[in-house]
């Protein structure tokens, strides 16, 4: 439900858990898999550990360098004859992140029917990422009937993004396609000259803030040899601050206007542009509406606010013999809440009335170097100085897409359940695994607001639903042959909606059948589900130097019974404020019952898929090989859902055809080096578009590369020392997607961020 993994140091977790398919007890499961974070048992720990790690980090692009570091330091110990044990950890990350962007707004229709691009941004940006995380566990077993573990995590993520370029729009601005442009395939301009272009030199800020504070007290109490009963309680809030600041300028010669060379790149992955107009003279330059879009600049504050309340209770009741080993049943019950609020306004000189390079000010920066998408040097200055100068009138902004980022959802989960632990053998074969279901209650509220003509701001609406749903599970592993496993999994698994999805409110017109139609989100929206089939061979082995190998094959297959995407649905808006007719309107609807365009559940589809494992220790083949090896894994997957509705095209969100990662590795006598190679074929991926709000894009297929070499004293005065050089992307892979489902010649956005080399240390002692 869209995590953000790294809010979570790596340095202040013990382990992680992937489940692929659930069993009864785990609760809060996800559909495809789900993440167990697990931080560390101090009394797992046999003496006291203090560990501290340090890191020096670069990231280099192009001919650009910045550097940053990471640190952490971990305190492990036990006292009171090991009944109390304490863990303190703290992690604390300064990581550039610069980088270039090449991007088009769009691709529309062009002149005897072609494709031609709408408008296009250059920029480059400068991100840091700033991060401290701070952990905190008491472990505390008296005796052997009681033990308490309370842990505490909290997490400072702040992100300072800095955006210095420029827009220009062609079809979707003032620009004038000239005769003589080239068409390729796919029917698209790939080659085009335009007149009267307006070009906007921004710079923006787009700061974040996130604070994440979790407490969990987990309390087991030992009834006697064949009972336990648990009882765990966790609280966790999140508070996310975001600003999108926009500022605008232009070139006050020739009226702003100039020439546009747009070109595809050979690559295929981004247009080039050539500007008529230079942008190196200081006094050319104004602050202004430069594209007439109605405002000087533009400001936008996010707010969110995600609370989260846990209580679980179960008993454990183990058996001496027979096929169950253990029964484990209990309930789970967790309330949600999440709010979003949104306020925006637009930047003017005076009043945002004077139009198109109708109000300027003097430009208050200075020229720098720019060396990107034709441009040699552009003028620079700092928007959130010219924020606060007072330069700015904020004249804010009330509208039906700003209405819809304000809402509140609310959603209560009671889950009931019971497993079975199976541990027999059959015909001298171990059998091993889990039987059980779920049944989880569920009720879902929210509040936001609906708009209609002449009520921009709109009125508040609120709206829910309850309902259930039973999830049964079965996991078995039997070894058919020693070290030999073949496992099935079976399970109805679920996956809550997204939490925005669910959000009250709507939009609501009229439209050209003179019916009433709306836009918004879906209070009533159930959760995903699917009836799980996973089946694996598994084959593990040891060498004659005592290296572990393994190799596996998977196949797995989901039935989905219910699945999110947005349909045009009937809809009565008897009740709802609905303006009156005005004076002469002869489109006036004669009935309530309009229609609805919202996230809705529809039926049918399959996931399906092929997973190869290895890893293979090479002294397998031949022994003076120990310490060299390969891991690796291939996916091959594919899918009959159609996430915008039947009868369409586009592939499922976040799912890539063919997934492969290899890594070769050599490990003796404290030496490590590790080459990594993750490759992934198109897919169709979610981000944060225009207005912060999630947007589907065509993610290009990518190729990351990753290398480390590791050193540890395991003796001698420099026990415990272990040094480090570690380099990702070590290619300089770009991110890049594409416009709509045919790629050719349409790409969308590119993004460069450069390789990053980390080199540091680490001493336990």
């Amino acid at each position: 439900r869209g995590v953000e993994f790294d809010q979570y140091p790596s340095e202040l977790l013990s382990q992680v858990v992937v489940y692929k398919t659930p069993n009864a007890a785990l609760v809060g499961q996800g559909l495809s898999g789900t993440v167990d974070l697990q931080t560390v048992r101090p009394l797992n720990y046999s003496e006291r550990v203090m560990n501290f790690n340090a890191r020096y980090d670069q990231n280099k692009i192009r001919d650009q360098k910045e550097d940053g570091y990471r640190w952490s330091a971990t305190y492990i110990d036990q006292f009171a004859n090991d009944t109390v044990g304490l863990m303190l950890a703290v992690s604390k990350m300064d990581s550039p992140q610069p980088g270039y962007q090449n991007e088009v707004w769009g691709f529309t229709g062009g002149p005897n029917g072609t494709t031609v691009l709408g408008g296009g941004k250059l920029y480059k940006f400068d991100n840091k990422h700033d991060r401290t995380g701070v952990a905190a566990t008491l472990q505390f077993k008296p005796n052997d009937v009681y033990e308490g573990t309370l842990d505490w995590f909290y997490s400072k993520f702040e992100k300072t993004e800095i955006k210095t370029g420029m827009e220009f729009g062609t079809v979707w601005g003032s620009g004038q396609l000239r005769p003589g442009y080239t068409v390729a395939g796919n029917n698209t301009i790939t080659k085009s000259i335009w007149d009267n272009v307006s070009p906007v030199i921004r710079m923006d800020s787009n700061p974040i803030e996130d604070r994440l504070n979790s407490i969990g007290f987990n309390n087991k109490f030992r009834i006697n040899d064949h009972w336990q009963l648990n009882a765990d309680l966790s609280i966790s809030n999140v508070e996310r601050e975001f600003r999108v600041l926009e500022t605008y300028a232009g070139v006050s010669t020739n009226n702003g206007y100039t020439t546009l060379d747009a070109s595809l790149d050979p690559s295929g992955l981004f247009y080039n542009y050539v500007l008529g107009a230079t942008f190196d003279n200081p006094g050319a330059l104004v602050l202004t509406d430069a594209g007439g879009w109605g405002q000087d600049g533009y400001l936008k504050d996010f707010g969110v606010d995600d609370k989260l309340r846990s209580f679980r209770l179960n008993a454990v009741r183990s058996f001496d013999s027979g096929f169950i080993s253990s029964i484990d049943f209990g309930a789970n019950y967790t309330k949600r809440s999440k709010d979003k609020s949104s306020i925006e306004a637009k930047l003017c000189l005076t009043d945002c009335t004077g139009g198109r390079f109708g109000v300027t000010a003097p430009f208050p920066g200075s020229i720098q170097d720019f060396n990107f998408g034709g441009i040699g040097q552009l003028g620079v200055f700092d928007a959130n100085e010219a924020l606060a100068s007072g330069t700015y009138n904020l004249v804010y902004n009330y509208h039906r897409d700003i209405a819809a980022k304000n809402w509140s959802v609310e959603e209560t989960l009671a889950t009931f359940y019971f497993k079975a632990d199976i541990d027999t053998d059959i015909g001298g074969m171990p059998l091993r695994g889990n039987v059980g279901f779920q049944h989880v209650r569920i009720d879902q509220s929210a509040e936001g607001f609906s708009t209609f003509s002449g009520n921009p701001a709109g009125t508040p609406t609120t709206d829910g639903d309850s309902y259930s749903e039973f999830l049964p599970s079965l996991n078995l592993g039997l070894e058919f042959l020693p070290e030999t496993v073949v496992r099935l999994g079976m399970a109805r698994q679920m996956a809550r909606p997204r939490m925005d999805q669910m959000k009250a409110g709507m939009d609501v017109g009229i439209d050209n059948e003179n019916e009433w139609s709306a836009g918004g989100g879906n209070p009533h929206l159930r959760p995903w589900l699917a009836d799980a089939f996973d089946l694996s061979f598994e084959k593990y082995f040891s060498t004659e130097a005592g290296n572990r190998g393994y190799v596996g094959a998977a196949w797995f297959y989901k039935d989905l019974k219910s699945y999110i995407y947005y349909q045009t649905l009937p809809f009565d808006f008897a009740g709802f404020p609905l303006p009156p007719p005005v004076s002469g309107q002869t489109n006036y609807p004669t009935s309530t019952v309009g229609k609805i365009n919202q996230p809705a559940n529809g039926e049918g589809g399959s996931i399906r898929g092929l997973e190869l494992t290895a890893s293979l220790p090479l002294d397998m083949l031949w022994s003076p090989l120990n310490g060299f090896g390969i891991i690796a894994t291939y996916s091959d997957t594919s899918s009959s859902i159609r996430p915008n509705g039947p009868g369409s095209s586009e592939p499922l969100s976040g799912l890539s055809k063919y997934v492969s990662n290899a890594t070769a590795y050599y490990e003796r006598g404290g030496f490590s080096a590790r080459y990594s190679r993750r490759t992934r074929s198109a897919f169709r991926g979610e981000t944060r578009g225009f207005g912060a709000d999630y947007q589907v894009i065509n993610i290009a297929p990518e190729v990351v590369q990753d290398a480390q070499i590791n050193y540890a004293f395991n003796e001698g005065m420099f026990k415990g020392l272990s040094l480090y050089l570690q380099v990702s992307n070590i290619g300089d892979e770009p991110f890049a997607a594409y416009n709509g489902g045919d790629p050719a010649n349409r790409p969308e956005k590119y993004f460069e961020y450069g390789k990053t080399t980390l080199i540091g240390f680490s001493y336990k002692f």
